[in-house]
């Protein structure tokens, strides 16, 4: 497959097949642990640069297999909204260059919208004031003490690593394989998922 050619990045999006829908689940339970992976360096930059990590972060102790929600709804989420955009884009854009920052503008305004949603269900200021997981008041271009737009232009580059590059591969992947054993591989990455919440939350 041609990555970045408008015929290799057209025809994911379809969402009334099976193919779609066994895709999307498998991205959702990989990016929950590879989420968490990502995570570590991420914070370790953001505390040496800005020291706005807690020394009690979960990242810093959870086990490598502990699911990051966020990051498996984030893969949904992206396949669910950006994708599609996407495919318009490549439709009615000259170039794949003019697609791919066009959804990008998207992506980070997604990832805005998601990181500030999430902070108002999760991450509500005790009786003292203090954030829970984290706390954005203090820094420059905070969207109401929850989102971060940093995070979310550092978060719509990954989105677009995703959507344009991982998404893609997966989907080929899983094609090319006889249909009996894309199944098997489905069902061994779910289960593989299940385990790693067992063994996290029993």
């Amino acid at each position: 497959m041609k990555l970045f050619s408008k015929q290799a990045e057209t025809g994911y999006f379809a969402p009334q097949t099976w193919v779609f829908w066994r895709s999307l689940v498998i991205c959702f339970c990989i990016f929950n642990i590879v989420g968490h992976w990502l995570e570590i360096p991420y914070c370790t930059f953001m505390n040496e640069c800005f020291s706005i990590v807690g020394d009690d972060y979960d990242v810093w102790t959870d086990p490598w297999y502990h699911p990051y929600w966020v990051y498996g709804i984030g893969a949904v989420v992206m396949t669910l909204v950006i994708e599609p955009i996407k495919e318009h884009m490549l439709k009615r854009r000259k170039t794949v260059l003019g697609a791919v920052l066009e959804s990008f503008v998207f992506a980070v305004f997604l990832s805005m919208v998601m990181e500030l949603v999430f902070g108002l269900i999760v991450n509500q200021p005790d009786e003292l004031g203090e954030y829970p997981y984290w706390d954005n008041s203090q820094l420059p271009l905070n969207v109401f003490g929850q989102a971060w737009l940093v995070n979310d232009v550092v978060i719509g580059v990954v989105a677009m690593l995703y959507v344009w590059v991982l998404y893609p591969l997966i989907c080929e992947g899983l094609r090319a394989l006889p249909e009996k054993i894309a199944n098997v591989v489905f069902a061994v990455i779910v289960a593989g998922f299940a385990l790693c919440c067992i063994f996290s939350y029993i």
